[in-house]
């Protein structure tokens, strides 16, 4: 493909397109609703040949990381893609791919767990990997969706960086929603996106002479470990400025960074949320706007690393955050609304925050709802 397209796409397809203008040439695929039909459309392309890549039709969400990890340390790029009990599932490797420092690239469709079965959107499935070391991302419409897995593979192949990412997508509410999205000249992804060139594994000849640790780490060695990933977590925080900055550069698209402000100027009041749920706080604060009242938002679009300054930041300039999750910690609570309420507090911020659940399980989370909050709140 030589030339940009416009076509009206549907989330799911628009991760498919990510993968494929990015050049992943390993994919290994496991069905679960939501996602399933991600890895159908990549499917279809490699049968007719319009897609160079190894397509891999494995047995469970278990060996589709496995199969993508050893890919990726063989130095090829790779993708899945899964939801709820499959990322589940697949957990184990998950923690393998952040410790192996493979940076391959998944994209989960939020669904929520079972029992009892559901298969609409709830991000719990997500966040409970955000300390497994992945870098994580959440797409608020399917444009997003497509350019956020090109961002997550220049993100996580950069030298100072080495993590895997995963990109997050509404279930049903993107995945199966079509939209207007813009499919990317590929020369023009191809200049953004440099080939795959592993900096340190031990399968590139170029670089190192084969070595091993061995079956088991002895703890002073482990500690090193764990403390590079979390300097590579560090390090990521700038990559992902510069790489969003260079999109909008090349592409003319701005999605944000680690977050993306809305009507915040002037606002006394910001209402803080991941992926869709920011998408659909932006177009009722829009309404609220035009009736006087001064509320903005905030899209947390990396969830890790965290982006701790930018949200002090925010909240110390105004009077009340609100925070709305469409997940749910138990014992715990909404789980962004506690990462923001810890970060004003690592800041020193005394600025209060509102924290609300909503829309857990796929229940729908409507202007009304949120215009309700935020003047429950004034009055």
């Amino acid at each position: 493909m030589r030339m940009e397209i416009r076509d009206v796409i549907t989330g799911n397809d628009a991760a498919a397109w990510g993968a494929r203008l990015s050049r992943v040439e390993v994919i290994a695929a496991y069905p679960i609703t939501p996602q399933t039909t991600i890895v159908e459309k990549l499917s279809e392309w490699v049968d007719k040949g319009e897609f160079d890549a190894r397509f891999i039709a494995v047995e469970s969400e278990h060996s589709a990381m496995s199969a993508i990890i050893g890919a990726s340390a063989a130095g090829a790029r790779a993708f899945t893609a899964t939801s709820s009990q499959g990322l589940l599932y697949m957990m184990e490797m998950v923690s393998w791919a952040a410790g192996a420092r493979t940076p391959v690239v998944t994209a989960i469709v939020n669904r929520a767990l079972g029992p009892p079965w559901n298969i609409w959107t709830d991000q719990t499935d997500a966040l409970m990997a955000r300390d497994a070391g992945w870098i994580q991302f959440w797409a608020s419409n399917n444009q997003e969706v497509l350019d956020s897995i090109i961002q997550a593979y220049r993100v996580a192949e950069d030298k100072h960086v080495i993590l895997p990412a995963m990109v997050m997508l509404g279930g049903f509410v993107l995945s199966h929603t079509a939209m207007p999205v813009v499919i990317h000249d590929q020369e023009k992804v191809d200049e953004y996106l440099p080939p795959y060139d592993p900096p340190h594994y031990v399968l590139n000849p170029k670089i190192s002479k084969p070595f091993a640790y061995g079956n088991i780490l002895f703890p002073w060695d482990y500690a090193k470990v764990r403390l590079a990933i979390q300097k590579a977590m560090e390090n990521a925080v700038d990559v992902i400025k510069k790489a969003a900055k260079e999109f909008h550069e090349i592409f003319g698209i701005w999605h944000g960074d680690l977050i993306k402000e809305a009507y915040t100027d002037g606002a006394e009041i910001v209402i803080m949320g991941l992926g869709e749920v920011a998408e659909q706080a932006e177009a009722t604060v829009e309404h609220l706007r035009q009736n006087g009242l001064k509320v903005g938002v905030v899209k947390v679009r990396v969830t890790r690393p965290f982006p701790k300054r930018e949200i002090a930041k925010i909240a110390d300039n105004v009077s009340h955050v609100i925070v709305i999750d469409r997940n749910i910690s138990f014992g715990w609570g909404g789980i962004l609304a506690g990462e923001v309420k810890a970060t004003l507090h690592e800041y020193n911020v005394d600025t209060p925050v509102t924290a609300k659940i909503m829309g857990i399980g796929g229940d729908d989370i409507l202007p009304e709802h949120i215009e309700k909050i935020v003047k429950e709140l004034i009055k």
